[in-house]
């Protein structure tokens, strides 16, 4: 009665793995590496935006705030602030000579909303390839975990042996490519929601930088109807 003598491979590393590894199974765990580093890298580059983006809105918001008229508001020269206002103001110069306030100020909601809903969607942009990697990187890695243990059969079924050197090679594949797909999509899924929750800080810092401009813009309209002096008239130009 003859016995196998074929031994483990001395050397089982993650590269010795993916070197022996399928073509398939090579594909795929470089298809998750690639999606880990994308991760990775949209977590620098957006993390880096929006702490600017937030620095930009308190700012611009505390300057409408403390502002009288919308003149007066100290905001940067380009951003989200000076997009606000520049709306306001062409509101203001494209409804002169009309009386329905009512309807101006409605107009200037308008195009205050819309260009929220802009600046939101340039925020959020970036961050749905998280959300695709979370949701199908563990599957991409199940492929691979599938594809290595078909492998492991047909190598038992080659050598016509159950020793353990036949399978360990092709169950170490799949469960490395199983390592690779959690490891992409876990990161992914903590990072997603924690732009979602710095979205959602910043669309209500957008939103208080916003109701401060319609209030302004709405003395200011209030203000043309009654007699001011020349310092106000400028302040509302």
């Amino acid at each position: 009665m003859s016995s196998v003598t074929t031994q483990l491979p001395p050397d089982l590393s993650p590269w010795q793995m993916f070197a022996h590894a399928d073509t398939v199974v090579q594909a795929i765990m470089i298809v998750l590496t690639l999606a880990s580093l994308l991760t990775w890298t949209v977590l620098l580059a957006k993390g880096a935006e929006l702490r600017a983006a937030q620095r930009e809105l308190r700012h611009a918001r505390n300057g409408v705030l403390q502002a009288v008229h919308l003149a007066d508001a100290n905001v940067l020269d380009a951003g989200i602030g000076r997009s606000l206002l520049d709306q306001a103001h062409e509101e203001l110069q494209q409804s002169g000579g009309l009386s329905d306030k009512a309807a101006i100020k409605e107009r200037l909601a308008s195009r205050l909303e819309r260009t929220e809903l802009a600046y939101a969607r340039q925020l959020r942009r970036g961050t749905g390839v998280l959300a695709t990697i979370g949701a199908t990187a563990p599957f991409v890695g199940l492929l691979g975990t599938v594809w290595g243990i078909m492998n492991s059969f047909v190598g038992i079924a080659r050598a016509n042996t159950t020793n353990l050197a036949v399978v360990a090679p092709g169950i170490a594949e799949a469960l490395l490519a199983t390592a690779l797909g959690l490891g992409a999509a876990i990161p992914a899924v903590v990072i997603y929601n924690y732009f979602g929750r710095r979205l959602t800080a910043a669309r209500a810092e957008l939103g208080d930088l916003s109701a401060g401009v319609e209030r302004l813009f709405s003395r200011d309209l209030d203000r043309q109807a009654m007699p001011v002096s020349d310092s106000g008239i400028d302040a509302i130009r």
